[in-house]
């Protein structure tokens, strides 16, 4: 069970967590470009969401690199238990950034019609964008999460 795809030292563990930060940092990017954005507590929330989800993936992703430099082991039931609760955590904000901010562009897209008019108010493509890439940031801390999970219980 050690030799799961997306393991902590791993390549495809160094991957999974590069994937990580740059849906994540995409998302950022998206939703910083549209105007007004910071008028929504649900986008400002996805802001945060994917800014920690960008320092977590990131800073795992430079130990699986120092791990793959110095050919070390990182599964050691401490440490895949911290790898546990903070993908778990950052998995389930992501996923609540996500939804909410995926029900206000719908509201604004669809219910309300801010989005149909050519002198549209808000820039809906660059929210439906920013949504997009944080739900293939929470699919990825998902995915992070049960291999985690799952290597934590063989350890």
């Amino acid at each position: 069970m050690k030799d799961l795809p997306g393991t902590p030292g791993t390549i495809s563990g160094l991957l999974l967590r590069m994937g990580q930060c740059l849906f994540a940092a995409a998302s950022i990017a998206a939703m910083v470009t549209a105007t007004g954005f910071s008028s929504y507590t649900a986008f400002c929330y996805l802001i945060a969401s994917m800014g920690l989800q960008v320092l977590w993936s990131l800073g795992l992703a430079c130990l699986d690199a120092y791990a793959l430099r110095i050919k070390r082991d990182l599964q050691n039931p401490v440490l895949v238990s911290l790898f546990v609760v903070g993908d778990w955590v950052t998995a389930i904000l992501s996923l609540a950034a996500a939804c909410s901010s995926a029900g206000v562009t719908v509201l604004y897209a669809r219910d309300v019609g801010y989005c149909n008019n050519k002198n549209a108010p808000m820039p809906c493509q660059k929210f439906q964008l920013s949504v997009a890439l944080a739900f293939g940031t929470w699919f990825l801390i998902a995915l992070s999460s049960l291999i985690m999970f799952w290597l934590l219980a063989s350890v």
